[in-house]
């Protein structure tokens, strides 16, 4: 089945349209122009910020001009991850998208529903002519995967509507008024390198899922820079190693899949054998939410140079000690994570070594918390720990009017009642209400599985279900006041 025969098609067809475009986070040049122009076609009133965030203004449609206005905001940015066997260029390639039963999926790479779909929304709204709503303002930001700059550079007064919709969630039965805040918290330091002194090991973890770092963080999903710390860990017992380089995870936000390192040790083939015992212990333990992992442990060869061993053992000890998963679980909201980290990347090379974490939680200071914690790590090793790119949580407005219009809306149209949620990622949304405290902001969207990863696809029943429910929003926005 082509993606212009499903239903809905105009969706489709604006989704396609926008996946022909690279956008990777912090390259939006060609994705900003695209809306830009598509505004400007349709002779509405369009304006990029000094950001790159652009503006699209849309009038009532007749006898909806007394109803709040309505602000509709979605990230034109992607997470960009593809597999290894996989020959791709985000930054000047479109995404390959293919229909497998009810779900639309990438060939090798992120699909960029996350959040391409809302973007298709908003763009079919302001193009439709027969869509009841109250005067809009499309948002479209910039940088939400790696940084939220779009989001962070709005400045006050550039919005005027009531309501904000984000439709930036992957669970269409879920209403979001909440989310958590992050940190980035980056280790490094460079060490002096000289020949090896002993054998060449080559480690190597792969087969993991991945997946988003916020909102798969609690399902217990093996994450391949612990994995690897793990193992040369074990390898400390009886060997002294000399890191000669790592090359593990990927982007801050997605939970790293693969991971290698080149090491040298005394005696190759008992180091293999010594860490084969750990490597069975640790299939064994992820056999079920990890079906697919590989450990490989072989003799290998290198020319580059390696770090001493004891400089080794500190990254090392670092790697084990490092606080990676659930920190906290919100003793408010049950089943909410109130707290995390992703040892997201993990690159030594020429001795030159970088760690990437993205901390998370609900609560500022449990976040600072988290984070203050591996600062603590990396100092007690000698290495220089940065903070970078926070940006606030949002607080839950259970009873706002907007909430409780949805829920009926939701109830009446689909014979259940949705669930009112916060969640673990990082959603727009507190940026936004720091700069515009008195607007009623909600976040929702159609089904996403496996975001920030190639596995990633859209459900195309419930892509149908959004746009009908979004619809019938718009179409009972309250009166103003």
């Amino acid at each position: 089945m082509e993606l212009s025969n499903i239903e809905p098609q105009i969706i489709w067809k604006n989704f396609s349209k926008l996946n022909a475009v690279p956008r990777p986070s912090k390259k939006e040049g060609k994705v900003i122009a695209f809306i830009k122009e598509f505004g400007e076609n349709l002779g509405l009133e369009t304006t990029v910020d000094e950001v790159g965030n652009v503006i699209i203004k849309k009038p009532a449609t007749a006898g909806m001009e007394n109803r709040k206005s309505v602000i509709l905001q979605s990230h034109l940015d992607m997470v960009c991850q593809k597999n290894n066997d996989v020959n791709f260029d985000f930054e000047t390639e479109g995404i390959k998208m293919e229909v497998d039963g009810d779900w639309v999926k990438a060939k090798g790479t992120t699909l960029g529903a996350d959040n391409g779909l809302g973007v298709a929304t908003i763009m079919s709204i302001l193009e439709s002519s027969d869509i009841p709503h109250p005067a809009l303002e499309a948002l479209f930001t910039i940088d939400e995967e790696t940084g939220m700059t779009g989001a962070l550079g709005l400045k006050p007064g550039q919005l005027t509507g009531d309501i904000l919709l984000n439709l930036d969630t992957e669970e269409d039965d879920e209403i979001d008024i909440g989310c958590a805040g992050g940190i980035d918290v980056t280790i490094t330091q460079n060490y002096e390198v000289n020949p090896a002194n002993g054998q060449i090991v080559r480690i190597e973890v792969k087969g993991l899922q991945g997946g988003h770092s916020g909102m798969d963080i609690h399902k217990g999903l093996g994450n391949s820079n612990i994995i690897l710390g793990r193992l040369l860990y074990a390898g400390l017992a009886k060997e002294n190693i000399q890191l000669i380089s790592i090359d593990g995870g990927g982007l801050r936000n997605a939970i790293p899949r693969e991971a290698v390192a080149i090491i040298s040790v005394r005696n190759a083939n008992e180091f293999i054998e010594e860490t084969t015992n750990l490597k069975k212990e640790i299939l064994e333990e992820f056999a079920t939410v990890e079906p697919n992992i590989h450990i490989n442990l072989e003799n290998s060869t290198s020319s580059e140079k390696a770090l001493s061993e004891e400089d080794s053992k500190k990254i090392i000890l670092v790697l084990k000690s490092l606080h990676n998963g659930v920190y906290r679980m919100s003793p408010d909201v049950k089943d909410l994570v109130e707290s995390s980290n992703n040892v997201a990347r993990v690159e030594l090379k020429g001795g030159e070594l970088k760690i990437l974490n993205l901390s998370r939680s609900s609560v500022e200071s449990t976040k600072n918390s988290v984070a203050e914690q591996l600062k603590s790590v990396g100092e007690l090793a000698g290495m220089k720990v940065e903070f970078s790119g926070s940006y606030p949580g949002w607080k839950p407005k259970p009873g706002s009017e907007i909430v409780q219009l949805m829920e009926k809306i939701y109830t009446d149209k689909f014979g259940e009642k949705p669930h009112v949620v916060a969640c673990h990622a990082g959603l727009e949304c507190g940026i936004i209400g720091a700069n515009y405290p008195e607007m009623e902001m909600v976040s929702f969207g159609p089904t996403i599985r496996g975001a920030h990863s190639p596995d990633e696809k859209a459900n195309i029943p419930s892509a149908q279900k959004f746009w009908n429910f979004t619809k019938d929003i718009l179409a009972n926005i309250p009166v103003k006041n």
